[in-house]
């Protein structure tokens, strides 16, 4: 979803809780996420693989300069052959350790294998971030938590997108990278296309 796709949906959900509760969100996952760290692990339930949320943070990660954004997507079921982006198995979230980020989507509970391993990564200090259909267990395994339980005006699919879009925006406190380069850029192609001052 583009950026303006992205302000026209927010602007559709001015006056709920959406823009602030999944800006708020995505401003912990920025601030979980650390250059020094140990990334990002992204892992959904057997029935559902948050695909898309992983295309928009790597989209996210290059485009704001962030490449600490970009997330391992492990996988309930991972077969010979598979590219390396997707052969990564839940093997990888028990060796998830403090520094690390896992964050869980999961639209409706998740299997009891899939819980007692979040449990283990959380044990061994990696910070759980949950995305959720407002399952208690789940919820109590994350240290922040956004649910999408009941809501009539989004979707789990929806909130992915405000969430990843927020993630990648430029209020950071420091700028790095590309995106030092591009406002850079941006602000000189206004001053070159913007009328001269008028003379008094």
């Amino acid at each position: 979803m583009d950026a303006v796709r992205v302000a026209l949906l927010r602007e559709v959900l001015a006056g709920t809780q959406w823009p602030t509760s999944t800006r708020r969100f995505a401003g912990v996952l920025r601030s979980s996420v650390l250059p020094q760290g140990g990334g990002l692990l992204l892992v959904g339930t057997e029935e559902y693989e948050p695909w898309h949320l992983a295309a928009h943070l790597v989209d996210e990660a290059a485009w704001s300069g962030q490449p600490e954004l970009t997330p391992t997507l492990v996988r309930h079921r991972v077969r010979p052959g598979d590219p390396v982006q997707l052969a990564v198995g839940l093997g990888r979230i028990a060796a998830a350790r403090r520094g690390e980020t896992l964050l869980v989507v999961a639209p409706e509970r998740p299997d009891a294998g899939l819980l007692e391993r979040v449990h283990d990564a959380r044990r061994a200090g990696a910070t759980v971030l949950s995305l959720d259909g407002g399952d208690p267990e789940v919820h109590g395994l994350a240290h922040e938590a956004l649910t999408v339980a009941g809501a009539a005006e989004v979707d789990i699919d929806t909130v992915q997108h405000l969430v990843s879009a927020a993630a990648g925006e430029n209020s950071l406190p420091a700028q790095r990278g590309r995106r030092r380069l591009r406002d850079r850029l941006s602000r000189l192609a206004e001053q070159l296309t913007s009328p001269p001052p008028p003379r008094w």
